[in-house]
């Protein structure tokens, strides 16, 4: 069968794809950038294709052939725009299939109350999945709560507010009903929902075996993670508003993030029928609970092998600027610190230490500067430095490290970061591996500003003086750790 998948660089897509090509299937993985999908383990097994689900001559080409379409991407955010673009995006990735002749939708939403006012992102994903309905192709509009598995924005907001904080008072929202679902158990459905009869084009909740509270839900989590009881004190005037504030202090959720997954919170999300059971039976083993899944998520977590993370997709917000000596540049002004430094290291050496940059690692430069300036970006709405990495010793292009995402990597020689915090203009940083004319390995590092208006340059030259203290350290402490990674590897 010829799959088509949507939203492959994100959470859900990016764990979808390899099951499917598991299952038989010929998948085609779907993006906007086909470098975002160059270094995944699994991309030499689908064909990429580029196109945006808003439409266009790209996208009927790469729907043309295909069986089965599974429609994984939606906005992020506050007010119409993001209400609206989803609209749009599903109404044309609709009529684009239905003129390829697709026989079948997917589509993975929220569970929705009856009777509730919805908050604004349940309401955008189940009117998406009204529209892809009534497209005309038959479509399974799959629709689940909190889903729980590592990496998940649910389950780094439930771990981290759980663990760094033994004692809190929290907003009226913790005591909620909720059905989550182990992500395991989500992409069972997925799957499975390619095979579905040709008749069939309705909504399927799904849940796993349990309905909790969100307290409920942070007090078992202490106990699996074999935490103190927790001391949990619910009150009436912490607003959605400021719970999203509060998410985005204390765990890695951004507040563009947190804020629609707060408010989402506020409605009771239980399942009201479990029709799926009819086409998809649950496994020998039932559904995965959530004592279960929140085990399995930590094991994950422990071993670095989070297979994708939330913080996969791209943030909304992120610059998208040409790097500045791309043929195509603009122009304008453009500000540079370039540093270099002889390393008594092979390139190896160096490199290895360059793509462990970031995350647990550090940034090997005054550790209280990066600090501040993440917590300064949070207090801004951006992304701040917990986001972390996805693995502790290896980078693909695409994938964020911590206020930056990878645009480019040459293995043992040049990693590019863009960053995502927030600044006026557009940034990025190289790390370079090189020889030098005597055949030594050379470290070259290079920070570039593409500032945006007089308040662009205001901030490079606000921050100039303390690049010597921060670039300055970084190029000389990554040469150290490189010159004692050498030593200790040729003792060995």
């Amino acid at each position: 069968m010829e799959v088509l998948v949507t939203g492959a660089t994100g959470y859900i897509g990016g764990r979808l794809v390899p099951r499917l090509l598991a299952e038989g299937h010929s998948v085609r993985a779907m993006t906007r950038s086909r470098g975002r999908l160059r270094d995944v383990p699994w991309a030499a097994d689908v064909t990429v294709v580029e196109a945006d689900a808003l439409g266009g001559d790209a996208l009927d080409d790469a729907l043309a052939g295909v069986d089965v379409a599974y429609y994984l991407v939606h906005s992020i955010g506050e007010g119409a725009e993001f209400e609206d673009t989803d609209r749009r995006a599903a109404k044309a990735f609709g009529e684009s299939c239905r003129r390829a002749g697709v026989r079948r939708i997917v589509y993975l939403g929220g569970l929705t109350p009856v009777d509730e006012e919805l908050s604004p992102h349940l309401a955008s994903r189940a009117e998406v999945g009204q529209v892809l309905l009534d497209s005309g192709v038959p479509t399974a509009v799959l629709q689940a709560a909190v889903i729980l598995g590592s990496g998940s924005a649910s389950f780094e907001m439930l771990r981290y507010l759980t663990e760094r904080l033994p004692a809190m008072i929290t907003p009226k929202w913790v005591n909620s009903r909720i059905q989550p679902i182990a992500v395991r158990d989500v992409l069972r459905y997925l799957v499975a929902a390619a095979t579905l009869p040709g008749d069939v084009s309705r909504r399927f909740d799904i849940g796993g075996p349990e309905v909790l509270t969100y307290l409920q839900m942070m007090k078992r989590y202490a106990k699996v993670a074999g935490l103190r009881k927790r001391v949990i004190v619910p009150v009436p005037f912490l607003t959605p508003r400021l719970s999203g504030h509060w998410v985005n202090i204390v765990t890695p959720v951004p507040a563009a993030l947190a804020k629609p997954l707060v408010r989402s919170l506020v409605n009771e999300v239980v399942c009201r029928e479990q029709d799926i059971k009819q086409h998809v039976p649950d496994p020998p083993d039932g559904l995965l609970g959530f004592d279960d899944a929140v085990r399995l998520a930590l094991l994950r977590v422990r071993e670095a092998a989070v297979e994708t993370r939330w913080s996969q997709a791209t943030w909304p917000g992120a610059p998208s600027d040409p790097l500045p000596t791309d043929p195509d540049w603009a122009g304008g002004s453009l500000y540079e610190d370039l540093r270099q430094r002889q390393v008594d290291a092979e390139p190896q050496d160096l490199w290895r230490v360059i793509e462990g940059i970031g995350g647990e690692h550090g940034w090997y430069s005054f550790p209280l500067a990066w600090a501040v300036r993440g917590q300064l970006d949070r207090l801004v709405g951006g992304v701040g430095l917990r986001r972390g990495r996805r693995d502790p010793d290896q980078l693909y292009v695409g994938e964020s490290l911590d206020f930056w995402r990878v645009e480019e990597i040459v293995d043992g020689e040049l990693l590019r970061l863009r960053a995502e915090m927030k600044v006026p203009g557009a940034a990025w940083l190289e790390l370079k591996v090189e020889r030098d004319e005597r055949g030594g390995t050379l470290f070259v590092q290079r920070a570039l500003f593409h500032p945006r208006g007089l308040a662009g340059h205001a901030y490079w030259w606000s921050v100039a003086p303390f690049h010597g203290i921060v670039f300055g350290g970084m190029l000389a402490n990554i040469a150290g750790a490189a010159e004692r990674a050498g030593l200790e590897r040729r003792a060995a």
